[in-house]
């Protein structure tokens, strides 16, 4: 009889690390799968020029461009609500990182000749560090110089740009952290903001996310993130806040 009890465990114990072992080559499997995905997506459309086929090229005498460029932070960014005179475009791109952004900056900002572009772009850079940690250095000098080069171009075009601080990350979900995430990448996103902050002069107003999106402990909010990277409605809202300001401020 205990022997027959012994073996009914045995056998639950492997019945329960059979089922685990399939869990995890599931999210293995499913996260491979979608990394293939991408990767090859980027190699037939690598700046994603083609994602934007309709330019609008006429504005209201009365009023004045908005351009949300950048990565899925900026392409999520909800439009304003109550801001008179102004007309908003979104040109942001989901998983996009610096060197993607400014490689199509004349492609998609330029033509349509903005006064004010609101830049959020970064995260995409530093979440690698992980998978080349020994590249860490040059991660976050190429994500710096590339931001950089973009509000060259921009000040060059003649635009005003609002450069919002890379917004900071949430808790890693189970399968960000089972194969690449690592509490490195929180760091990184400090160390670029504190280098963004100083770039603000005549023609580049920084937007710190930080006061906006992180509690008194310094953590983001819960009730502002929909995921790890992203942001949800209320968060977007509490940042179009400080936005609304920033235009209001601007010279007429």
């Amino acid at each position: 009889m205990k022997q027959l009890y012994w073996m009914r465990v045995v056998i639950l114990l492997l019945f329960i690390l059979l089922t685990a072992t399939c869990m995890v080559a599931y999210f293995t499997f499913s996260f491979a799968r979608v990394f293939y995905a991408d990767s090859n997506a980027i190699r037939l459309n690598p700046l994603g020029l083609s994602n934007f086929v309709v330019v609008p090229t006429h504005i209201s005498p009365d009023k004045k461009r908005v351009v949300f460029f950048g990565d899925s932070r900026a392409e999520n960014w909800t439009t304003p609500t109550l801001l008179t005179g102004w007309e908003f475009v979104n040109r942001g791109i989901g998983g996009q990182t610096t060197a993607q952004v400014l490689g199509r900056f004349s492609a998609h900002i330029t033509p349509l000749q903005p006064q004010v572009i609101v830049l959020q772009v970064g995260v995409n850079d530093l979440r690698t560090i992980p998978i080349f940690p020994d590249k860490r250095a040059e991660i976050v000098a190429n994500c710096v110089s590339n931001i950089q080069a973009i509000l060259k171009a921009a000040d060059e075009s003649g635009a005003t740009v609002i450069l919002t601080t890379i917004f900071p990350v949430g808790n890693a979900s189970v399968e960000r952290s089972l194969f690449y995430w690592s509490d490195d990448i929180a760091d990184a996103v400090k160390e670029v903001n504190s280098l963004l902050r100083p770039m603000a002069s005549e023609r580049v107003i920084v937007l710190d996310a930080d006061p906006i999106l992180l509690d008194a402990s310094g953590h983001v909010r819960s009730d502002y993130m929909d995921d790890t990277l992203h942001l949800n409605g209320a968060g977007y809202a509490a940042l179009n806040q400080r936005l609304g300001q920033i235009l209001a401020d601007l010279p007429q």
